[in-house]
């Protein structure tokens, strides 16, 4: 029995391997710099908080996952999603309108989009063959690291959060449209 490949069982219409990777990549590149500005909202509100240095941390594993995928849209020769200037301030904006609510309010925000990641990493990994292993094990060590930061979230009492239900609820789905529109724009 062979190794399954990136997209060995598409249709017609389908993305191709090429266009499956490089989607992607790109999306994930979008992403991380979304979750980067994520933190850096709100660790312009909390950021002299006792909140401050997990929020740093977080931040920094997130630029981490940024540099790996900005190395590979060069590597690669992906084109980044068009809408980075949009998720610039977006990020940003989410990231400090949650903090401005209170810290339990920036922890929600970090637990429904980690949420939301796991979700897209998962079915990332899976879509990828043993062609792209290299590729896979990167996005499953990220995926790690992204339910690490979940969990953070939820020791810091993110279900505590005003609405939070609610609240997890929209930005979740705000995710799911980013990732559908970075994948493709």
């Amino acid at each position: 029995m062979s190794a399954r490949r990136t997209a060995e069982d598409r249709l017609p219409g389908d993305p191709t391997p090429r266009e499956v990777v490089a989607r992607t990549i790109r999306v994930d590149h979008a992403g991380e710099y979304g979750a980067k500005r994520i933190y850096e909202g709100q660790l312009a509100v909390l950021g002299r908080t006792r909140h401050g240095p997990v929020l740093q941390h977080m931040k920094a594993q997130e630029q981490v996952h940024l540099d790996y995928f900005s190395r590979a849209i060069g590597r690669r020769r992906v084109r980044p999603t068009a809408l980075l200037p949009l998720w610039h301030v977006a990020g940003f904006v989410l990231g400090a309108g949650t903090a401005l609510l209170g810290h339990r309010a920036a922890m929600a925000c970090t637990v429904a989009v980690e949420e939301a990641i796991d979700e897209h990493y998962r079915a990332q990994a899976e879509a990828l063959g043993e062609d792209e292993v290299d590729l896979r094990a990167t996005i499953e060590r990220f995926r790690a690291e992204e339910l690490e930061h979940r969990d953070i979230g939820l020791e810091h009492e993110a279900e505590q959060a005003p609405a939070y239900r609610l609240l997890s609820a929209a930005i979740k789905a705000g995710c799911r449209v980013a990732i559908r529109v970075s994948e493709r724009v």
